[in-house]
């Protein structure tokens, strides 16, 4: 990528933070450092990645492992995430976020990721971004807490319904992390047990999958990923794609 020196991730300053991966295996390695180069091949300007996949696929550990290996080449990296831009508690009597189809349809607010965050990243006079609008744990607003863009940064975000013809457009990059549902099940129900407890199964199966089938039936956006990653087992992934 033509840099030498490492240079620094940005993170969000939400509170919603998952754990940083473990030390990855040679293998998984590998993977990153291939997808890390499809990255800066795609020019010196600013990049865009966009990772979605199931709830629990590993969205947020890639995005780490893939923006720790960007920014050891020297480019500076920019972490966001999308629950980082989800419509605020308060306003939840007004819409139906509990059911699958209200999920994907309500929670995540396009709006403020667009103006806040995606908008000023695709301008190249845009000297900085918010990295989160609303901390989802705290609903402190971030909006105004401001990121320095440069002019070769690396924006990376996942999500799920990354890919919504809402906020498609702007990806340079788009990663699928693939796994099957009922991992992604069995994943999310294990991670969400601290706030979810005996509920965790239920809220990941009835809401999130409903929703993720919803959003695979109406966008389909398989077929537009420019790489797509197998990450049934950790230590090791496979390129299925890219």
């Amino acid at each position: 990528m033509g840099h030498s020196e490492a240079a620094s991730v940005r993170h969000s300053p939400s509170t919603w933070q998952q754990p940083f991966p473990a030390p990855a295996s040679a293998e998984r390695s590998a993977l990153t450092r291939k997808v890390a180069d499809r990255v800066g091949n795609q020019g010196s300007g600013r990049i865009l990645v966009g990772i979605d996949g199931f709830t629990a696929a590993g969205k947020t550990s890639f995005g780490h492992e893939l923006a720790a290996r960007i920014a050891d080449s020297g480019r500076p990296v920019l972490r966001a995430t999308l629950d980082d831009f989800k419509n605020p508690w308060k306003d939840r009597h007004l819409y139906d976020r509990e059911s699958g189809e209200g999920y994907y349809r309500n929670a995540y607010d396009y709006a403020s990721a667009k103006r806040l965050l995606l908008d000023p990243a695709r301008s190249p006079e845009a000297a900085s971004c918010a990295l989160c609008s609303i901390d989802p744990l705290t609903q402190e607003t971030h909006a105004a807490d401001t990121t320095p863009l440069a002019p070769d940064s690396v924006l990376i975000v996942d999500g799920v319904f990354a890919f919504r013809p809402e906020i498609d457009a702007y990806w340079d990059v788009r990663i699928w992390m693939d796994v099957n549902a009922e991992l992604s099940v069995r994943r999310g129900a294990e991670r969400d047990q601290d706030w979810a407890g005996p509920d965790a199964e239920a809220i990941h199966r009835d809401r999130y999958l409903v929703a993720e089938r919803l959003y695979l039936d109406e966008v389909d956006p398989l077929p537009r990923m420019d790489v797509i990653v197998d990450n049934t087992d950790f230590a090791r992934p496979r390129l299925i794609k890219g």
